[in-house]
């Protein structure tokens, strides 16, 4: 049976932005995503810091989920709550396979009832960025908001099933899609135009599996 799902809906719903910020002093890589959602800021907020509501789109988390607290997803990322403003702004260290990176997250009200959930991820300069670019993390996070549209629209229902979406037509569509776009948003960025496909290409097999 086909996955119910709209890939082009998806992939226009998000707003992309690749820039290179200083971190610390140095020169740094970051992506930005902007999605709105059928939901107030208040249930975003409680959707992306709940720890029950976590597991229900995204991965199951460990540890003390507050400002200065350690925290751990499952099989992934860990690191450091370093800001925290309810019910809008959460900073943390992302940790993972030995290196160290840093997400911002902020929500905020968009219209009678929906609310804006905007995502940062700021990275080092690196080999990976070099060959995959700012798809490898963009995609990855992009996903993950496909994830968090579902369970704002169907709260009780189970998780996404990510290699049931990720070997769907439509759920490959949109990985292919996303590859492109971020490929698109280096490019505006000021990356070459060859330079910036050949990565995207390199991201979206991956994700693909191919």
């Amino acid at each position: 049976m086909e996955l119910d799902f709209d890939a082009a809906e998806h992939l226009e719903a998000v707003e992309r932005r690749v820039f290179s910020p200083q971190h610390d002093g140095d020169l740094a890589h970051a992506v930005t995503l902007s999605r709105r959602f059928e939901a107030p800021a208040e249930e975003l907020w409680k959707a992306v810091t709940d720890r029950e509501r976590l597991q229900r789109w995204f991965m199951p988390v460990g540890g003390e989920l507050r400002l200065g607290g350690r925290y751990q997803f499952e099989g992934n990322a860990g690191g450091t709550i370093t800001g925290c403003q309810p019910p809008s702004f959460l900073a943390v260290t992302w940790e993972f396979a030995g290196d160290v990176s840093w997400v911002e997250v902020r929500v905020s009200n968009d219209g009678a009832k929906g609310g804006r959930l905007t995502l940062t991820h700021t990275s080092r300069p690196s080999a990976h960025w070099d060959e995959y670019g700012p798809g490898a993390t963009g995609v990855g996070w992009e996903l993950g908001l496909v994830g968090l549209a579902f369970h704002i629209v169907r709260p009780s229902e189970p998780k996404l099933d990510e290699v049931a979406f990720a070997t769907s037509r439509r759920g490959r569509a949109f990985i292919a899609g996303s590859g492109e776009a971020w490929g698109q948003a280096a490019v505006a960025a000021g990356a070459a135009t060859d330079v910036a496909k050949a990565a995207a290409d390199r991201t979206t097999a991956f994700y693909l599996g191919e």
